[in-house]
């Protein structure tokens, strides 16, 4: 029999990674990654660049079937009538938007926000950026004929990258924008146009298992590439057989769909940003903001809490002691839980997760008895962990059923995260073994799409590591103590 092959792409705020696998066992074929540029704003042709980079380490295209992009959520990216791109996209992680979520909050009111899309805007999503870039830089927005995101431009960019009436995106990543509903499946152009004052074309939203279209052998039309043949050969695409595009998914419901995630799991992600998300049958409508309600990539839907400080806080933290992510857990671990009374707010970069893009991280309860780097390096795991553990509170708040928590993520690769976590979050916690499950479950999706049916394919998960710890709630509640003072 032959071997039939899927690709899985995960282009994310720091990446691009390409995965390979084996459509019917889901066995690892090979792999490529490139790197993307840092910042909150980045040209969307650098990711072009990345994907091409990536697939050709991984040993290009021309034996796999089918492929799809799952990438960061929340990046406004803006196109012309012709399809060029009117300005670089604003990242989730830019929060120069804060003011524009802040107006559109109050002018609509944060209950009819929940109503109306199951989420409150905040300055992570599309549509605060979409009126920023209104008021900040009118002349460009009124260029603007189409809006997508990250994945979107992509997918679009292989399929076609010419007409913008060909966007396609998918439930995912269409409930990150602020403007599409995933309880009723529609746009809320009306919301759109309150925040950006016009209405551009929008994507047309796929279903989990919906062709987004093919990469024919000829006719190749890529936005800027002068042939079919340089095209493909670029891509390491075969010359003959046509490459079956998924509908692609945002980073969590890829990750969600690569971890086989189902009803009653939450996931804990730690990475560029921590995320905690359950994959939840009924959609969910939360007024504070705390909860914003997406969809994943099976037609269910992802509650999901997002902190803007994850695994960066472990990185500042081992630059202020001057020493090794593995030296900075062996420390941590020295240390007693509680760090003896030393608490790390770690709102090191603003957060959105409570809504404080000013606000500042702070150190509390220093004293000489705690004044090592043992204690300091364990305070800011502690933190760092106490701001997702709210989140899985903020979850089971809404009655989202927890049956298993597990833990992916760079940060989760650190001994002193997997000891500590399931004292900070007060449950058991299984860590899979290290992977690019957000690649991984685009592949997923590629491999659903290439054989339809209603579910997608289960591959064998490989064994997970299953982390105790005895509950420290006074370590949270005195964290709770400290978090809001003096916070904007």
């Amino acid at each position: 029999m032959t071997q039939r092959l899927v690709a899985g792409v995960d282009s994310s705020t720091q990446s691009c990674k390409v995965v390979i696998r084996d459509a019917d066992t889901g066995v690892l074929v090979r792999s490529g990654s490139a790197r993307h540029p840092d910042g909150t704003e980045v040209h969307p042709a650098a990711w072009w660049d990345a994907l091409c980079q990536a697939v050709a380490e991984a040993g290009g295209l021309g034996d796999v079937a089918a492929l799809s992009i799952a990438a960061q959520q929340h990046g406004m990216v803006c196109l012309d009538a012709e399809g060029s791109v009117v300005r670089p996209a604003l990242l989730w992680n830019d929060t120069r938007s804060a003011r524009a979520a802040a107006d559109l909050v109050a002018e609509l009111g944060a209950q009819q926000w929940a109503d109306a899309v199951g989420t409150v805007p905040v300055a992570s999503f599309t549509v605060t950026k979409l009126r920023w870039l209104a008021e900040h830089e009118p002349e460009k927005a009124a260029r603007v004929a189409a809006v997508c995101l990250p994945h979107d431009w992509l997918t679009w960019r292989l399929t076609d990258g010419r007409d913008i009436g060909t966007l396609t995106t998918d439930r995912s990543d269409a409930s990150g924008t602020g403007y599409w509903s995933p309880a009723s499946g529609e746009y809320r152009t009306d919301l759109l146009e309150r925040a950006f004052g016009g209405k551009p074309l929008l994507p047309r939203v796929l279903g989990p298992a919906e062709r987004a279209g093919v990469l024919e052998p000829t006719g190749f039309a890529a936005a800027g590439l002068l042939n079919a043949g340089s095209a493909r050969a670029r891509l390491g695409a075969a010359e003959t057989d046509p490459l079956i595009l998924g509908p692609g998914a945002g980073d969590n419901a890829g990750a969600a769909l690569g971890l086989g995630a189902r009803p009653g799991d939450v996931v804990v992600s730690i990475g560029t940003s921590g995320t905690v998300f359950a994959v939840s049958e009924a959609p969910t409508a939360e007024p504070t903001g705390t909860v914003a309600g997406f969809a994943d990539a099976t037609g269910r839907h992802l509650p999901l809490v997002c902190t803007l400080n994850a695994a960066r806080v472990l990185d500042a933290a081992a630059a202020v002691l001057g020493v090794s992510l593995g030296e900075l857990s062996r420390l941590a671990l020295s240390a007693p839980a509680g760090a003896d009374g030393l608490t790390l707010i770690p709102y090191l970069e603003g957060e959105r997760t409570p809504n404080r893009p000013d606000a500042a991280g702070s150190l509390h309860g220093l004293r000489l008895a705690n004044s090592s780097p043992a204690h300091l390096a364990r305070a800011y795991v502690e933190g760092m962990l106490c701001g997702l553990a709210d989140g899985l509170d903020a979850l089971t708040a809404l009655g989202v059923p927890v049956e298993r928590v597990l833990l992916i993520g760079g940060a989760a690769r650190s001994e002193a995260v997997r000891a500590i976590a399931p004292a900070v979050l007060g449950r058991p916690v299984l860590v899979p073994p290290p992977g690019e499950y957000v690649a991984d479950g685009a592949a997923v999706q590629a491999a659903w799409v290439l054989d339809g049916g209603d579910e997608p394919p289960r591959w064998a998960t490989a064994e997970t590591e299953l982390c105790h710890a005895e509950a420290v709630p006074w370590l949270r509640a005195r964290y709770h103590e400290y978090r809001d003072l003096g916070s904007p």
